[in-house]
């Protein structure tokens, strides 16, 4: 039996819009709320007022996820971090991107005058792999095809075990035994040992992936792999398939097609080619393909699915 578990984790599209912003379309920018963690993916231009807007602050961005250097997903980046320092954040805030783009990263970074008090950290990626680690969770990248260096991202949060009060009590453990047992897998408890798999449950790390600016390709998929969450470019229509391809991006169906491969629970489609008015038709072919399809409108606040648990 599954039950679904409550979660805080949440994404807000803050723009939804490729290459130029529309009446309804602002640049691309996402904030993924993710427990302690404020991840902001790709702001582009005018994400600081959409944060306004969306009722988000700057004291809400933990670490900012610059996918590459065209304009709609990185302009923002000189208004957002002029805000944290007039907004006198106190933390740090690491910032990782393409290391080829350096030089755009130090003109965003300092782009006009202003009093610079943020504790913000360039941390440019040079190749695929894990960049960033703690006792919870793991954010790692690999390059994706888009004619231009760019990174997709995969936040992983670390598999956990959930402990049985009730089981924990017939088994004599308690206080700083818990700990231990966690710790060692088993310990002795009257004369008999009991193992960790007696008292608990083993409960799976939740996955949030960020695919932008890219054709179809196996980066992708793997970015994607088992993912609760995967938001992914969905620049064209697939009557528009050769476009898409010619210009580095994807179409819904293929966009829903690494859904399905991959094994991902909610697709949220963005990143909208201006010469369409509405999303109706891309929700139309990327749910033929999967079931799960959303299309990320301007400040929407989009859960991140429960948890799903097997039940004791």
């Amino acid at each position: 039996m599954l039950r679904a578990l409550m979660s805080a984790r949440e994404l807000i599209a803050l723009g939804t819009a490729s290459q130029v912003p529309t009446r309804y379309r602002n640049h691309n920018g996402y904030l993924l709320r993710w427990d302690d963690h404020g991840l902001l993916f790709d702001p582009g231009e005018g994400t600081q007022r959409q944060m306004i807007y969306a009722g988000v602050t700057t004291a809400a961005i933990t670490r900012i996820c610059v996918t590459h250097f065209h304009g709609d997903h990185c302009l923002g980046l000189a208004g957002i971090s002029q805000r944290i320092s007039l907004d006198r954040v106190q933390h740090e805030i690491a910032v990782h991107y393409p290391a080829s783009g350096q030089v755009y990263f130090d003109r965003l970074r300092h782009a006009s005058i202003f009093h610079d008090v943020a504790h913000i950290t360039a941390r440019p990626i040079r190749g695929p792999g894990t960049i960033y680690e703690d006792a919870d969770l793991t954010l790692s990248t690999l390059p994706l095809d888009h004619g231009v260096e760019a990174y997709g991202y995969r936040l992983e949060e670390k598999a956990k075990r959930t402990m049985l009060p009730d089981r924990l009590a017939a088994a004599g453990v308690r206080g700083p035994m818990i700990r231990r047992l966690m710790t060692e897998g088993s310990l002795e408890v009257d004369g008999r040992t009991v193992h960790l798999d007696d008292v608990s449950l083993p409960k799976s790390g939740q996955v949030f992936a960020f695919v932008m600016d890219t054709r179809m390709c196996k980066n992708a998929v793997a970015l994607a792999r088992g993912a609760d969450m995967l938001v992914c470019e969905s620049t064209y229509l697939h009557c528009d398939a050769d476009l898409a391809h010619d210009h580095g991006h994807m179409t819904a169906v293929e966009a829903a097609t690494i859904a399905r491969d991959a094994g991902v629970r909610r697709l949220v489609l963005t990143h909208f080619s201006q010469r369409y008015t509405d999303t109706e038709a891309f929700v139309a072919e990327a749910r033929a393909i999967h079931p799960d399809v959303i299309a990320a409108r301007d400040c929407d606040v989009i859960p991140v699915p429960k948890r799903l648990e097997v039940a004791s």
